[in-house]
């Protein structure tokens, strides 16, 4: 079972598609948000429990819970090919953001945040040597994991493949790509591949992407964030495509 700390996460949370088992919040809590969660919760007829910060500390795994805490399904994983398909379906440009060994829940939750603000179908990661779905990694995302379709997978470069296969351009963020992001068209269908915090793209997903882009840095250290990167991509992609998203 799968655990949603903050207020923001657990409002998205109790407003989207996974059933919630068990709520606790604590006695002191106040104020519109929470307000809200319990409107929700009596709505959908959630057992409520009031209780210390202490306890949901413990229970949550992480101080910085605002007093409430949810339990509910795991995000059930898609298929990247299916989301593709399905947004194309429904007339839209299909957009994915795919991650190469993600290690850090607040990267993570920052990238999937961003990724469903712009608009972006799916965010695809690794089952191996990446930051599983955590309550730190979902409350990064501020809620935004409830409202796009998260796609683990076991082999990444397989997945490009498909993905290319269904018409997808893959773009992936280096230091050493050979044009700036700008000059490269990112406007139609389109994989966005960010690596990891360290090492960045791993050699095989560099080659299995169609082209490598680089961000102008002017000093060291030599490189964005992982989901600043991402930031600035995905927002080129909707810029070059002049899409409103209003």
């Amino acid at each position: 079972m799968a655990k949603v700390a903050g207020r923001h996460p657990v409002l998205e949370l109790l407003k989207g598609s996974r059933k919630v088992h068990r709520l606790l919040v604590k006695y002191e809590s106040s104020g519109e948000v929470i307000d809200e969660i319990l409107t929700e919760a009596d709505n959908k007829g959630i057992p409520v429990e009031k209780t210390t910060e202490r306890e949901i500390s413990d229970l949550a795994g992480l101080e910085n819970h605002q007093g409430v805490l949810a339990f509910a399904d795991d995000i059930a994983d898609k298929n990247p090919v299916e989301v593709v398909k399905a947004a194309s379906g429904r007339g839209n440009t299909p957009r994915l953001l795919l991650l190469d060994q993600i290690q850090d829940p607040q990267n993570f939750g920052a990238l999937i945040r961003t990724a469903r603000a712009a608009g972006f179908q799916g965010v695809v990661y690794t089952a191996d040597r990446s930051c599983p779905i955590t309550p730190a990694a979902v409350k990064a995302s501020a809620g935004a994991i409830e409202h796009i379709s998260m796609c683990q997978i076991t082999n990444l470069n397989r997945t490009l493949q498909e993905l290319k296969d269904e018409g997808l351009w893959i773009a992936g963020a280096d230091p050493a790509g050979d044009s700036l992001y700008y000059e490269t068209d990112l406007s139609g269908p389109l994989g966005i591949v960010i690596g990891s915090e360290g090492e960045g793209l791993r050699r095989l997903v560099k080659e299995n992407c169609d082209f490598l882009v680089r961000l102008p840095v002017k000093d060291r250290p030599g490189s964005l964030n992982a989901s600043a990167a991402a930031a600035v991509m995905i927002y080129e992609a909707l810029r070059q495509s002049r899409e409103n998203l209003d």
